[in-house]
């Protein structure tokens, strides 16, 4: 019997809530459902997340996370991929360009949380929004929402209620792709849809109908998902379109009267994400 292979390991570079199913309580249980060991670099530790809750409880991880990096150099820890979320200032934003120099050869994938909706989010100033344009640039991958990839392009803010046909939806991906070689344009309005919408060598528009309730965690959990998959060397394509999938079904099987700020409902349905064993050979 053939001896199971070392998962691939990912250094995650996000923000971890107590509460609320966001960021790296989303995205730890998800990558190791998917059989990769994931390592997680809290840039900043929250009792909640800022989605209606109220004032979080905050701690700052800049300096644990200078420190925690230094430590996986000198143990020669390697990492197959890097992926950064929310980065709140220019010291989180260090964290990031500094795991990306020393682990050149990690598969990076960058969601640059900047906003939503069509807003910026308070913290993202100028300087930080330049940054992460930076970092796009040295990222395999990234994953902005349809307000972020306004925001990297430096372009107006968009209206996310009108309707996008495929035309600019593909557009919009390519445009963005010029910041790194792949992207996935998230949460993109078409009609009774929401699509997600690739650009550079892989170029797509995938579409769901759309689900009337809105939840915080649920571009994490895609992105997430996106991760895992193309560790396991899926296709882009069908790696969003897996991602997209799950998260509309953790959606439906989120009960009504659920408290919506806590998130979608995803545990449940973990056991979908986990490869077949073959797969682990």
């Amino acid at each position: 019997m053939l001896k199971p292979t070392r998962p691939k390991t990912i250094l995650c570079i996000h923000d971890l809530s107590g509460a609320g199913r966001c960021s790296l309580a989303v995205i730890l249980p998800v990558l190791a459902a998917m059989g990769c060991q994931p390592v997680a670099l809290p840039t900043v530790v929250l009792s909640t997340h800022t989605g209606g809750l109220g004032e979080p409880a905050r701690l700052d991880g800049a300096a644990y996370g200078r420190a925690a990096l230094e430590h996986y150099a000198a143990l020669g820890m390697a990492f197959d991929g890097i992926y950064t979320g929310y980065l709140g200032g220019t010291d989180q934003l260090a964290l990031a360009e500094r795991a990306f120099a020393l682990w050149p050869a990690a598969y990076k994938i960058v969601d640059p949380v900047m906003g939503d909706n069509g807003r910026p989010y308070s913290t993202v100033t100028p300087e930080l929004c330049a940054g992460i344009r930076a970092l796009c640039q040295k990222a395999d991958l990234i994953l902005p929402n349809y307000t972020e990839a306004a925001l990297l392009l430096q372009r107006d803010m968009p209206d996310c209620a009108a309707p996008l046909d495929e035309a600019a939806a593909l557009a919009l991906a390519a445009d963005t792709a010029a910041l790194a070689p792949i992207v996935v344009v998230t949460g993109l309005p078409m009609g009774k849809y929401i699509a997600c919408a690739g650009g550079g060598r892989e170029r797509f528009v995938q579409k769901k109908l759309r689900i009337d309730r809105s939840f915080p965690g649920t571009g994490d959990l895609f992105g997430a998902i996106v991760t895992g998959a193309l560790m396991h060397g899926n296709a882009l394509s069908a790696a969003a379109d897996a991602a997209a999938e799950f998260v509309a079904s953790s959606i439906l099987a989120t009960p009504a009267d659920a408290d919506s700020r806590l998130g979608v409902w995803f545990e449940p349905l973990l056991g979908r994400l986990i490869p077949p064993a073959a797969d682990q050979l």
